[in-house]
């Protein structure tokens, strides 16, 4: 009998403070963090993969803290890709991702893609705190499956409090085990990807974005808040980064 691979538990941090310094950077397990070079005032990150992960009963965890008046730009160098590990019976996996702004900080986190591949079982969880002046651009991206496989069970929260007011909460799960309907036309409708670009920025309370269909899969919608939605499914990757960054560049970012 194979004996099952021992889980792995990670937790990589990230601090930004004015002026481009990264007075906490460190990474864990399969989660590296490397400093690599951006335009602009940003201090960006990079997260590269040391190990294959999320696998089969896995714990990571990743947090990023803006400091005051500090802008932060976090980035992958691959897409992520959810595996179901060895054994018969994998257990699942969590990622879970904790993101503070504080005033006047800036946030851009844009991470490459994740991939649900066949027989993964992942719950990622991403929650955002933003003080009353913070910004924050935040992209996700789920691809269903890799090429010709189905996908695995994954199932994503994003949770966002703005000033200590709840901003967004949404829940998303595709895959067995999800509930009924998910690839049926009220969701994804035979698309594999899925994904939303979140953005929030005081000037958005003078200004408010006009909600916006963007092609035949993707809508831009002003949120209850400074802030602004960009949710779109598409047949692939490459077809889900046009839309958000269509969406992106009407709002000038």
């Amino acid at each position: 009998m194979t004996p099952r691979r021992a889980a792995v538990h990670a937790h990589a941090r990230v601090t930004a403070a004015p002026g481009g310094a990264l007075p906490v950077l460190r990474g864990d397990g399969p989660l590296a963090l490397r400093r690599t070079r951006a335009a602009g005032p940003y201090a960006q990150v990079t997260l590269v993969g040391a190990m294959s992960g999320p696998l089969g009963g896995d714990r990571l965890r990743l947090t990023a803290v803006a400091e005051p008046g500090a802008a932060l730009r976090v980035t992958s160098a691959a897409a992520t890709v959810a595996l179901p590990g060895p054994g018969p019976d994998p257990l699942p996996a969590t990622y879970d991702t904790a993101l503070t702004v504080a005033d006047g900080a800036e946030l851009h986190w844009l991470p490459e893609p994740l991939i649900s591949a066949r027989g993964s079982d992942l719950a990622m969880t991403t929650r955002i705190e933003l003080a009353a002046t913070a910004r924050l651009v935040h992209r996700e991206q789920q691809v269903l499956g890799r090429a010709g496989e189905e996908p695995g069970r994954l199932t994503t929260r994003l949770t966002v409090h703005r000033a200590g007011r709840p901003l967004l909460d949404q829940e998303l799960s595709y895959g067995p085990g999800a509930a009924p309907g998910w690839d049926g036309g009220a969701v994804l409708a035979g698309h594999r990807a899925a994904g939303q670009l979140l953005m929030v920025d005081p000037a958005f309370e003078d200004k408010p974005a006009d909600t916006a269909v963007l092609g035949d899969t993707a809508v831009l919608t002003p949120l209850a808040g400074p802030a602004v939605l960009i949710t779109a499914v598409a047949p692939d990757a490459l077809a889900l980064r046009r839309l958000l960054d269509e969406g992106a560049a009407r709002l000038g970012a």
